[in-house]
């Protein structure tokens, strides 16, 4: 290589650009508590939608849910900029665990896991325009958990 001052800068672009992609930064505004919904717990784990119960408190997240997701929710609720380009894609429900709709009715978005290399295996479903269900999975759609957001 001729310039190898000019390859090194090239390296250094392309691992920067590789960063970004993996890495997001955390939306702006979304620190503080004012935009964060208010989520109600309204089951354990289930891949059955018989087995819900109503919620139960709307003061904080069910446990089962991860700090990340609030970031998620609060992005959903205000309709993105999302960090995945998969995010609000149609969720397909091929696994058949969440109740049958059509086509369209269920769409998927990453809830970040710290230090994972890619997305991860957490998601939040959404069924509706705008959403009226919300469910949670942490092992790549094997499993749901049902909650509320008020």
């Amino acid at each position: 290589m001729r310039n190898p001052f000019a390859f090194v800068l090239l390296l250094i672009a392309l691992a920067g650009f590789w960063w970004m992609q993996h890495h997001p930064a955390t939306p702006a505004g979304l620190a503080g508590s004012a935009a964060l919904p208010q989520v109600a717990a309204a089951s354990t784990a289930t891949s059955s939608p018989a087995a819900r119960t109503p919620p139960t408190s709307q003061a904080s997240l069910p446990e089962f849910l991860p700090p990340e997701a609030r970031i998620t929710l609060a992005l959903i609720q205000q309709g993105g900029p999302y960090p995945h380009r998969q995010d609000g894609s149609v969720f397909g429900n091929f696994e058949g665990h969440l109740p049958r709709q059509p086509r369209g009715w269920y769409h998927e978005y990453t809830v970040d896991t710290p230090g994972a290399r890619n997305r991860g295996t957490r998601r939040i479903i959404t069924g509706g325009n705008p959403p009226r269900e919300w469910y949670y999975t942490d092992d790549h759609y094997a499993s749901f958990r049902r909650f509320e957001v008020h």
